[in-house]
C-alpha cells in the first residue's frame, strides 16, 4: 500500500462538478502513475441512487485500461442503503451485507476485494455481530482484508475480538485540520498495528481543500517555504502521525492526486510539526 491513496468518491458524487468519464479515467491513471497503489470507492458513491455501483464500474474500468496493476489494491465499502427519492439508511444485516459484496464484485470485476470496510454502523443491530458477517464471507474467499469506517475506539476494540489478532486491516475516518475529533481513534489504531486512512484528510469539498493554508496558515508557510502546495503539507503533516497513517484525498482531476501523492516524498521536521500543531491549541 503506498503511503498515500486514491479517494474516488469526487469521480462519482460531491459538492464539485463531477468530472465526465474521459476525465474520471484519466485522474486515476494519473494516480497510478504518481505511484499510488491504493483505491479506495464504496458501492453509493454514484450520481444518483439508482446508479449504485458507479464509482466502483469507473475505477475498474481504469484499472482494465491501464495495464499492469497486479501491486493495486483496490478498497471498497458497504453498509449504507440508497433507496427511490434519495433515501439514505443503514442495514448491517447478513443478506445486506452479502448482497452489496456480490454486488460490488460484479461493478469492480473482480473475484476477491482486496479490502472491504463496513461503511457506517448500523445502531439497531449488535456491532459484532455485523462484524462476524464480514469475516465469514473472508472465510468464504470473497473478502481479502475487512475494515471498518467511522467507528468509535470501543467499535474498533470489538471488531478485533471478533476478528481475532491480526484480523482488523484497517478503520476508516474523517481526520483532517478541520476535523480532528478522531485523533484518540488513529493513535489507538498506532497501538494495534492497524492502518488508519483518514477520508478527507485535506477537509473534504466545498472549498475546505482549497482553503486550507488560508484558514491554517502554518501550512501555507511552510509550503512557501519548501516550495510545495499547502495540501501537501497538510499530508505530509498526517503522514508524521504514525506510519500506520494512509491519508486517501479525494481528486477529480489529474492534477490534484499527482500533486497529493508527492507527499510521500515530503519530511516535515519537528520545527514544522511543532508550528502545525500549535495552530490547533
Amino acid at each position: 500500500m503506498s503511503a498515500i491513496g486514491l479517494g474516488a468518491m469526487p469521480l462519482s458524487m460531491g459538492a464539485n462538478a463531477r468530472p465526465d468519464r474521459d476525465q474520471a479515467i484519466a485522474t486515476v491513471h494519473a494516480a497510478l502513475g504518481a505511484g499510488v497503489t491504493f483505491i479506495d470507492t464504496a458501492d453509493i458513491y454514484a450520481p444518483s441512487w439508482d446508479a449504485m455501483g458507479h464509482n466502483e464500474e469507473i475505477v475498474a474500468e481504469a484499472l482494465a485500461s491501464y495495464g499492469d496493476t497486479g501491486d493495486v489494491a483496490v478498497a471498497t465499502k458497504g453498509g449504507i442503503t440508497r433507496g427511490e427519492g434519495e433515501t439514505w439508511g443503514r442495514d448491517g444485516s447478513p443478506e445486506y451485507l452479502r448482497s452489496a459484496v456480490e454486488a460490488s464484485l460484479r461493478a469492480l470485476r473482480r473475484d476477491v476485494i482486496d479490502l472491504y470496510q463496513w461503511h457506517r454502523p448500523d445502531r439497531w443491530r449488535v456491532y459484532g455481530e455485523c462484524v462476524a458477517t464480514l469475516k465469514e464471507l473472508q472465510e468464504e474467499g470473497k473478502i481479502r482484508a475487512v475494515g471498518i469506517s467511522n467507528a468509535n475506539v470501543e467499535e474498533i476494540d470489538v471488531a478485533l475480538e471478533v476478528l481475532g489478532e491480526g484480523g482488523l486491516a484497517s478503520v476508516q475516518n474523517e481526520f483532517s485540520p478541520r476535523f480532528r475529533s478522531s485523533r484518540d481513534e488513529l493513535e489507538h489504531c498506532g497501538e494495534l498495528g492497524v492502518a488508519f486512512l483518514p477520508w478527507s484528510p485535506l477537509g473534504g469539498t466545498g472549498g475546505h481543500s482549497r482553503d486550507v493554508g488560508v484558514t491554517y496558515p502554518a501550512f501555507h508557510e511552510i509550503g512557501e517555504a519548501r516550495g510545495v502546495s499547502p495540501q501537501q503539507v497538510v499530508l505530509a503533516w498526517e503522514l508524521s502521525l504514525g506510519e500506520h497513517v494512509v491519508p486517501i484525498p479525494g481528486a477529480s482531476r489529474p492534477e490534484s492526486i499527482t500533486d497529493s501523492a508527492r507527499a510521500a516524498d515530503l519530511d516535515l521536521t519537528p520545527d514544522e510539526i511543532s508550528r502545525i500543531e500549535s495552530q490547533f491549541r
